[in-house]
């Protein structure tokens, strides 16, 4: 198939870019000259729905050393890097995505990704699946299994299986603890932070941040907002979550008091309409609203432009929305992830732990395609510990094993 993509003279750019990240991803170094060797994934066809940045490449040509012919469609046009997708192109991948892509276009790539008739697949968010079991029925009983990236997205797949909808078993990654333990906390607190400074260019310390919602994400940007020096606020709607902020240090309080008080805002639960029109009404002046959802529904962009006289950019990945009354606040890429929209993403180690679990969720799945049903299963256990045993490795590190006497006094009720 012939990729769609903006300009394939961009790749020695994205090529320099694969290069860097490769030299920072250890562990899926490992797993891809493990892969050049044995193949697993021989005779087969994987296509790669994440965020197309030069983690995700260095992914998709691992996937590729396994064996298999890889291409690869955006879950987000605006963090699509489009000299990373050529270079995957010049390296004998399938591409179909290009930064910006409008939403027709989006659609377009989703549904000649799947035209080039996967046995397997990974997605970020549940597009890819969700077309497969709407508009694309008949294909969905030929996947032979997938991997999802995120918390909406298996939020999604979870109310498939409910419905007794689910047409092939989907591997939960973003449930392992080196996902979520690392991924979610330490790279999207770091990631975040990133991209909101080097797209504002103004000083964090000193002000109020706002953290809509406290799991493993919002600890993450609620930590790294207090080591610089924020005051930081968090709503949520669990009482447990809510503790655990109050016990961490932070400020916990409803969002319309929140939005009274708050300079920075993040969104970080999987929800949609975190902040709408009513918390819009009495926002601090010229606040500053980000998301770090998968999608651009936590901060309500149709209240926004309904209680707005004007809207310009003034900066780039920077909205200006003017109220009637003279109050301004501004909206970082578009709603969308700001830590891709107006990022780089993840560090490459933190993204090098990530992956790693996809690269062995596919094996997986072909390994045990005939004793898995369609279900959502949980990244098994030993696939968590090998890839933290390799991290470990990678660093140089080792740790204590029990002795039988433990291990006899673990297992048993006598002392």
């Amino acid at each position: 198939m012939d990729s769609m993509i903006r300009d394939i003279q961009l790749a020695p750019s994205g090529q320099l870019k694969i290069d860097w990240v490769e030299q920072h991803m250890p562990i899926l170094s490992q797993l891809k000259r493990e892969f050049s060797e044995r193949k697993p994934l021989a005779g087969k066809k994987a296509v790669i729905c994440l965020h197309l940045e030069a983690k995700t490449a260095y992914l998709a040509l691992t996937v590729q050393a396994a064996g298999a012919e890889v291409a690869v469609c955006a879950s987000n046009p605006l963090s699509t890097q489009d000299d990373v997708v050529a270079a995957l192109v010049q390296n004998g991948v399938t591409a179909f995505a290009r930064y910006g892509a409008s939403d027709e276009e989006y659609k377009l790539h989703l549904n000649k990704a799947l035209d080039f008739d996967p046995d397997i697949l990974i997605d970020d968010g549940g597009d890819l699946v969700s077309l497969l079991h709407s508009e694309r029925k008949e294909q969905a009983q030929k996947i032979i299994g997938g991997a999802e990236e995120t918390t909406t997205g298996i939020l999604r797949l979870r109310a498939l299986a409910r419905e007794g909808l689910l047409q092939f078993p989907m591997m939960a990654v973003n449930d392992a603890q080196m996902k979520y333990l690392f991924d979610n906390r330490y790279g999207t607190g770091q990631s975040v932070w990133d991209a909101i400074m080097r797209t504002t260019n103004l000083v964090v310390c000193g002000k109020v941040v706002v953290v809509g919602g406290y799991g493993w994400c919002g600890k993450g940007v609620a930590a790294r907002a207090s080591g610089l020096n924020a005051r930081v606020v968090v709503t949520e709607i669990d009482p447990i979550k809510a503790n655990e902020a109050l016990m961490d240090g932070y400020e916990v309080m409803p969002m319309i008091e929140a939005a009274k008080i708050g300079d920075i805002f993040i969104t970080v639960t999987g929800n949609r309409d975190i902040v709408r029109k009513e918390h819009f009404e009495v926002i601090k002046d010229k606040a500053i609203l980000s998301n770090a959802g998968h999608f651009d529904v936590e901060v309500n962009k149709e209240d926004l432009k309904e209680l707005s006289t004007s809207v310009k950019v003034v900066r780039n990945n920077i909205e200006e929305y003017t109220f009637a009354d003279g109050r301004k606040v501004y909206l970082l890429g578009e709603g969308r992830l700001v830590n891709l929209a107006a990022g780089d993403g993840h560090p490459a180690e933190v993204m090098d732990l990530t992956f790693a679990l996809q690269a062995l969720s596919l094996e997986y799945l072909i390994n045990e395609r005939d004793n898995l049903r369609a279900e959502v299963y949980s990244v098994p256990e030993e696939i968590d510990r090998k890839v933290a045993t390799l991290r470990l490795g990678a660093l140089g590190i080792e740790v204590d094993e029990l002795t039988e006497k433990q291990k006899q006094y673990l297992s048993s009720w006598q002392e």
